[in-house]
């Protein structure tokens, strides 16, 4: 419930943030107002809203002026937000008239902004528009032919027959975390593989314990990147969820046990995509998630990222499956060059 002593308002400082109610981008400049909170680290977090979709309680707030920031204001945006603040008051079906009109214009906003970036052979095109740079959007065209449509009601607590740990959620062959405390949508991605990357595992091990972190340095690294303003996602193939049908929900508890784990040792928000699917199903097509197919960064980029551009020349992923004479393939490099991201080996990223 907000009141003013845990209540913000202010410009944006930039677009790097988005609306805890309807998940889009808060442009620069754009009227924000916070709710703040203290974590469980001791550290104030602040959820960001839109103004139009700021949750206002006129009956715990004693005065909008008493708002931090407030004062800080255009007149006309204080006007505004006295406006809303007393709009709180009309009917159920007036408001939601209101929030339904608002969502329309942004998603126009967002459709407008989408720009893909065509690619041959797995590798970047350059293009240009006059003499300015364009921003890529890491979403190969022909990927995105491939029709991945993600609905809230196709997005389950369940993976089939198995039941997944609080705040992981299913869509289709995925398994993902999106929502980590903290966690703040970029257009810098470092993106990373799991095993073998970031934990020594092994296939003769299972449980969620069965792990132990590859290089010292990876807490510092993953700390220094979300302090920089990155966004850290794992992308880890588990085909075991999918092909332990009699035990699949101890390959969820010990793949999900380990992921919650290591976000726990690194004390860093971290989103996460699982492909559970096998590579080549008997009669049926090839699982679109699993990698080196572009499935989980499709949905990430599309659906888990406010609808903010991937700004290509500084994002990058780290994989250990590179084709080399011991790796067990080569998904990973063939990953990273399909999207059109820069590569780095867990050794020359983490070693120091």
């Amino acid at each position: 419930m907000a009141t003013s002593s845990k209540t913000v308002v202010e410009y944006a400082k930039s677009n790097r943030s988005s609306c805890k109610k309807c998940f889009k981008t808060i442009d620069k400049n754009a009227v924000r107002l916070g709710l703040v909170s203290r974590d469980s680290r001791g550290f104030d977090m602040t959820s960001w809203h839109h103004m139009n979709c700021f949750p206002f309680d006129p009956d715990s707030m004693s005065s909008i002026e008493a708002i931090k920031g407030f004062s800080l204001l255009k007149s006309s945006d204080q006007e505004s937000l006295k406006g809303l603040l007393g709009s709180c008051k009309k009917t159920p079906e007036e408001i939601q008239e209101r929030n339904k009109d608002e969502e329309n214009e942004t998603e126009e906003k967002y459709v407008k902004k989408r720009k893909i970036q065509e690619r041959d052979d797995g590798g970047e095109n350059e293009a240009e528009e006059g003499n300015a740079a364009k921003v890529q959007l890491a979403l190969p065209e022909d990927e995105d032919k491939v029709g991945i449509t993600l609905s809230i009601s196709a997005i389950k607590d369940n993976y089939k027959d198995a039941k997944l740990s609080p705040k992981w959620k299913a869509f289709e062959t995925i398994i993902f975390l999106n929502e980590d405390e903290g966690l703040h949508d970029s257009s810098k991605i470092a993106a990373f593989d799991f095993d073998g990357c970031l934990v020594n595992t092994s296939v003769k091990r299972v449980g969620p314990d069965a792990w132990s972190l590859l290089y010292p340095s990876i807490p510092e690294k993953l700390q220094k990147l979300y302090d920089e303003g990155y966004k850290l996602v794992i992308f880890t193939n588990e085909s075991n969820i999918e092909r332990w049908k009699k035990k699949r929900q101890v390959a969820v508890d010990s793949k999900l046990g380990r992921l919650n784990g290591f976000i726990k040792l690194v004390n860093v928000p971290i989103q996460v995509f699982i492909a559970c699917g096998v590579s080549k199903p008997s009669g049926l097509a090839e699982d679109p998630y699993r990698k080196p197919k572009t499935g989980m960064w499709n949905v990430m980029a599309k659906y888990f990222n406010s609808g903010i551009l991937v700004d290509m020349e500084k994002s990058f992923y780290v994989g250990d499956a590179a084709g080399r004479i011991n790796d067990h393939s080569d998904a990973d490099i063939k990953f990273a060059q399909a999207i059109g991201l820069k590569f780095y080996l867990p050794e020359e990223y983490f070693e120091v």
